[in-house]
């Protein structure tokens, strides 16, 4: 057996090559085999791991090593101070789409009751996000993968988000007439040639969560022309969208009538997230 500190040490090692964050990534697999939090590995760092323990955690370090995201070995991932489940089947969420989720409170705060509708939800942190942040408002969460949607329900059910109703949809195809305050969306995004889909963790992202056909933009068209006809009156519609998309998006926006359209940054400083109202005429 050997200790904490030799394991993470060696772990670091040989993950230096293919991790940017090599001991941050050792660390939080190590906390996962040991169950216990990272505080944890910095007060007992001579505490011996068992052979099984060992074991277990060098091969998942392999895998790491081979290019699994850290989120897809543990099984979870933080998002807006939660851990919501992932698998392979589900995006893994990234600290961009918090932005989603300060424009969308930014709205609500002004109602006393909304009708809300995340298109394309994954793993379900947007909609289980506002749903635990806004117990009032009623949420609708779409995805046309069910293996998406039962991840989700099981992250309501961790988060007791009971009010989220999830249906299987590709965007509103399946949705009821109804008419909602908020549309918000983290759609695919990304042209099939960009050079991004062979880097980094994206290698083993679903692809219909992460490709979108022209440029990227057909998904993002799809969901302004149909979110026309369940907006309410002077309902807001918002949509994550690649750094380089801004122009792009707000010109879609354009073309369906929408009004007061603003793009906003993500932490980075990137233009992440474009609004827009709609205004029955």
């Amino acid at each position: 057996m050997t200790d904490i500190q030799a394991n993470l040490t060696e772990a670091s090692n040989l993950l230096v090559e293919s991790s940017d964050s090599a001991l941050l990534d050792a660390e939080v697999i190590l906390c996962y085999v040991l169950d216990k939090p990272r505080s944890h590995l910095r007060a007992w760092p001579e505490k011996e791991l068992s052979n099984d323990q060992q074991i277990q955690f060098l091969s998942l370090i392999k895998q790491r090593q081979q290019g699994t995201p850290v989120s897809y070995i543990t099984g979870d991932r933080e998002f807006w101070s939660r851990s919501f489940k992932v698998t392979s089947d589900v995006l893994i969420p990234r600290p961009d789409t918090e932005l989603l989720i300060e424009l969308s409170l930014d709205i609500l705060t002004t109602k006393t009751k909304a009708d809300i509708i995340d298109l394309g939800t994954g793993s379900g942190i947007i909609a289980i996000t506002l749903a635990a942040e806004c117990p009032d408002i009623t949420v609708i969460a779409t995805d046309l993968s069910q293996q998406a949607l039962d991840i989700a329900k099981q992250n309501a059910t961790t988060h007791k988000t009971h009010t989220v109703k999830f249906i299987k949809s590709s965007w509103f195809e399946n949705i009821p007439e109804s008419k909602f305050d908020l549309v918000v969306s983290n759609p695919p995004y990304i042209d099939c040639n960009d050079i991004h889909l062979s880097q980094g963790d994206v290698r083993f992202e679903p692809d219909s969560a992460l490709i979108a056909d022209e440029n990227g933009l057909k998904d993002i068209k799809d969901i302004a022309d149909n979110a026309r006809h369940y907006l309410k009156q002077n309902g807001t519609l918002l949509i994550e969208h690649g750094f380089d998309q801004q122009a792009a998006v707000q010109a879609i926006f354009k073309t369906y009538k929408y009004s007061k359209i603003q793009t906003h940054t993500d932490l980075s400083g990137n233009p992440r997230v474009t609004s827009a109202q709609w205004n029955v005429k």
